[in-house]
C-alpha cells in the first residue's frame, strides 16, 4: 500500500514536472515570438527614420517683398553737441587739476556748476600781481609829478628869470647910455677949457677915455641882451621842452606798463573765474572721455585728473538731434549710400524707429592694436523723431536698407545649386522632382530672388547637394559657359554710384578677386550671380551694373565725366562708344563686354567649379575651383 502511495506521488511529481517544462517550453516561445516582434516593429521603425531621413526637406516658394539690408550696432549720440572746454591756460607746460566734477548723467540748467579745477596757483600770482600793479601806480603817479615839473620849470624861466635877466640887462644899458652921455658932456666941456687953454692935454685924454668906457659899457649891455633874446631863451626853451617830452615820454611808458599790468591781473582773476566751469545750456552731462588704441585711457574725467586749455572735458547733447554712429565693415561700405532708409531698434524704445543715413566717411577708423586689419568707416544715421527716453552712449541695431524691391519671387539661397555659373534648383512635381535652371536677381544673406524658373507656391528642395541622385543636371557645353563668363581682367567695376544687391563680394567676384580678400567677401551674399567667384553673371548683367554704379544723373548714358575717375574706362572711353555719340549706354558696355569674355575664354579666375556652393552661401570664394573659389562643393 505504501509502495502504491509512493508510486502514485512520484507519478504526480513527474506530471508536474512535465506540467512546468511545458509552460517554460511556452513561455520562451511567446518571448521569442515578443523579441522578434519587437526586433522586426524596431528595424521597421530604423527603416522608417532612415527612409524619412532621405526624404528632401522641401520650401515653398514664396511671392513677396525683397530686401536687401545691411544689420549692425551702433551707439546713440547727438549731431549737435554743446562743448564744455577748458578755458585755463596751462602753467609750466602741465594741466589744470581737477578738484570736484558733476556725475556723468546729470541733469543740468543752464549756469550750474559742472566742474571746479585747482585755481590755487592762480591766485597766488593774482595776489603777487597787484603788488606789481601798485607799483606801476605809483611810477605813473611820479612821471605824471615830473611832468607837470617841467611845464612849470619853462614857465617860470619864461615868467621869472628870463624877464629879470632881460629888465636887469636894460637897466645896465640905460646907466650905461647915461654915463655914456655924461662923459661925451664932459669931453665937450674939457675940450672948450683945453681951446682956452685952462685944461690940460691930459685931462683931455682922461676926458676922451671915460666917453671910450662908458660907450664900451653900453655897447656890452647891448650885446648881452641880444644873446638873451635871440640866443640863451631859445637855447632854454629847447631844453625844458625836452624835459616836458622825456617826462611825458616816461609818463605814457608808464601808463602803459601799468596798463597791460592791470590786464594781466584780470587775465589771471579771469583765469581764476574759469576755474568754474559752468553748463552753457541746459542738457544732460556727457563726460568728453578719451582712450588710446591700445584700450587705456588718455583723459578721464575725474577728480585729479589734468586738463589742458581747450580741451573739451564735457558734451552737453542736444536730446532733439540724436543719431547713431555704426562703424561699418570695408566689405559692406560701398553698399551704404547717403539716403538709404533705416529702422532703429534700442532696448530703451518698445517701437523700432526710423531714421536715414546723413553720412559715410571716407576714411576708416584707427584700428586697436589686439584687432584685425579689417577696416571700419562710420556711418551716421539721422534718427527721425527722437523720443524722450533714448540717450547719448545708448547702444542701438541698425537696420541699413540697401534694396527693397515691392514684389518679387523668392527662395532660400541653401535651395540654389550652382555649377560652371548655371543656377539649378530641385522641384518636386507630385510624386517625383525635376530639375530647372533658374535666372537669379537680387541676393542677401538668406533669400535670392528669382526672375524665372519656378512659380510660386512652387515646392524645392532645400538640400539640393544631399540629393544628387534626384538632380538631372544637362551637360553644359563649353561655349554657353563661355557666354557667362564675367572676369574680365582689365575692366575694373567702378566703386561709386548706386548699388546693387550683393555688394562688392559680387563686383569682386566678377573681377576674380584673390580669395580671402576683402573684396571677394562681400557682406556674405555674392550678389546677382550668387556663389563665390561672381559666376553666373551675363555681359548684359556686367553692363547693368556699370551702368547702376557710374551713371550717377540716371540719364542712362556715361558720359566722359562720369568715368574720369576709372582711369581704364576713361582710356577705353572710345572702344566702349561704338555709335561715337560721345557717351556709353548699357547696349554698347555689353556689346564690348561680350567681346572680351569672349576672348578670355572659359574658366577664367573667377570661374566656379562644378558643384559651387548656392549664391551668397559662405562668405567669400564659397564653391567654385578657381582662385576666387573656397573649394568644391560636391
Amino acid at each position: 500500500m505504501l509502495h502504491k502511495e509512493n508510486r502514485l506521488s512520484t507519478n504526480h511529481m513527474r506530471q508536474r514536472s512535465g506540467a512546468i517544462n511545458r509552460s517554460a517550453i511556452a513561455l520562451l516561445g511567446i518571448a521569442a515570438v515578443a523579441g522578434g516582434g519587437y526586433a522586426w516593429w524596431t528595424m521597421g521603425d530604423e527603416q522608417e527614420a532612415r527612409r524619412a531621413a532621405n526624404e528632401p526637406m522641401l520650401h515653398t516658394v514664396e511671392n513677396g517683398p525683397f530686401d536687401h539690408v545691411v544689420l549692425e550696432q551702433g551707439e546713440i549720440e547727438s549731431s549737435s553737441n554743446n562743448e564744455v572746454k577748458c578755458e585755463v591756460k596751462g602753467r609750466g607746460g602741465s594741466g589744470t587739476p581737477i578738484l570736484s566734477v558733476v556725475p556723468e548723467g546729470t541733469l543740468v540748467k543752464k549756469g550750474d556748476v559742472l566742474c571746479q579745477l585747482d585755481s590755487s596757483a592762480l591766485e597766488q600770482e593774482a595776489k603777487n600781481q597787484r603788488i606789481v600793479v601798485s607799483n606801476a601806480e605809483s611810477a605813473v603817479i611820479s612821471a605824471e609829478a615830473g611832468v607837470n615839473k617841467a611845464i612849470i620849470a619853462r614857465q617860470e624861466y619864461l615868467d621869472g628869470t628870463f624877464l629879470t635877466e632881460r629888465k636887469t640887462i636894460l637897466s645896465e644899458i640905460a646907466v650905461a647910455q647915461q654915463t655914456l652921455r655924461k662923459a661925451e658932456l664932459s669931453l665937450e666941456s674939457a675940450e672948450r677949457l683945453a681951446a682956452k687953454g685952462t685944461l690940460k692935454p691930459l685931462q683931455i685924454e682922461a676926458e676922451q677915455f671915460a666917453v671910450q668906457n662908458a660907450k664900451n659899457t653900453l655897447e656890452s649891455a647891448e650885446g648881452r641882451l641880444k644873446v638873451l633874446d635871440e640866443l640863451t631863451k631859445a637855447k632854454m626853451l629847447v631844453q625844458f621842452d625836452a624835459d616836458i617830452e622825456t617826462t611825458r615820454a616816461k609818463l605814457e611808458s608808464d601808463k602803459s606798463t601799468l596798463s597791460e599790468e592791470k590786464e594781466k591781473l584780470q587775465e589771471i582773476q579771469a583765469q581764476i573765474a574759469a576755474c568754474k566751469i559752468v553748463a552753457p545750456a541746459d542738457g544732460q552731462v556727457v563726460y568728453a572721455n578719451k582712450f588710446s588704441g591700445r584700450g587705456g585711457g588718455e583723459f578721464i574725467v575725474e577728480a585729479g585728473a589734468l586738463v589742458r586749455e581747450q580741451q573739451t572735458i564735457f558734451l552737453l547733447p542736444d536730446p532733439t538731434r540724436m543719431q547713431v554712429k555704426a562703424k561699418i565693415n570695408e566689405s559692406r561700405i560701398s553698399l551704404i549710400r547717403d539716403g538709404m532708409p533705416v529702422k532703429i531698434r534700442v532696448n530703451a524704445v518698445e517701437n523700432e524707429l526710423l531714421g536715414r543715413v546723413v553720412k559715410v566717411n571716407k576714411y576708416a577708423e584707427p584700428g586697436n592694436w589686439w584687432g584685425s586689419n579689417v577696416k571700419e568707416y562710420a556711418t551716421f544715421i539721422q534718427i527721425m523723431n527722437p523720443p524722450e527716453t533714448i540717450r547719448t552712449g545708448m547702444t542701438a541695431e541698425v537696420r541699413i536698407f540697401v534694396e527693397q524691391i515691392e514684389d518679387v519671387i523668392q527662395l532660400p539661397v541653401h535651395a540654389v545649386y550652382e555649377t560652371k555659373r548655371h543656377h539649378f534648383v530641385l522641384v518636386q512635381e507630385g510624386t517625383r522632382y525635376a530639375t530647372r535652371e533658374i535666372e537669379i536677381g537680387a541676393t542677401n544673406d538668406k533669400f535670392v530672388t528669382v526672375k524665372s524658373g519656378v512659380k510660386a507656391d512652387e515646392s524645392v528642395v532645400l538640400d539640393p547637394r544631399n540629393h544628387l541622385e534626384k538632380m538631372e543636371i544637362p551637360e553644359i557645353r563649353e561655349e554657353d559657359d563661355r557666354s557667362r563668363l564675367v572676369a574680365l581682367s582689365n575692366e575694373p567695376l567702378p566703386n561709386k554710384g548706386p548699388v546693387v544687391a550683393g555688394g562688392p563680394g559680387a563686383v569682386a567676384g566678377a573681377l576674380g578677386a584673390p580669395a580671402g580678400s576683402s573684396a571677394a567677401a562681400g557682406n556674405g551674399a555674392a550678389g546677382r550671380s550668387g556663389g563665390a567667384g561672381g559666376g553666373g553673371m551675363s555681359a548684359d548683367a556686367i553692363a547693368g551694373m556699370i551702368m547702376q554704379r557710374m551713371d550717377t544723373n540716371s540719364d542712362g548714358k556715361l558720359s566722359k565725366e562720369e568715368v574720369a575717375g576709372e582711369e581704364r574706362m576713361k582710356n577705353a572711353f572710345a572702344e566702349y562708344d561704338t555709335n561715337q555719340d560721345g557717351s556709353v549706354d548699357s547696349k554698347e558696355l555689353a556689346v564690348v563686354m561680350k567681346k572680351r569674355m569672349a576672348s578670355m575664354g572659359a574658366g577664367g579666375p573667377s570661374a566656379g567649379g562644378p558643384g559651387a556652393g548656392p549664391p551668397g552661401a559662405g562668405g567669400p570664394g564659397a564653391g567654385g575651383r578657381g582662385p576666387s573659389a573656397g573649394g568644391t562643393a560636391n
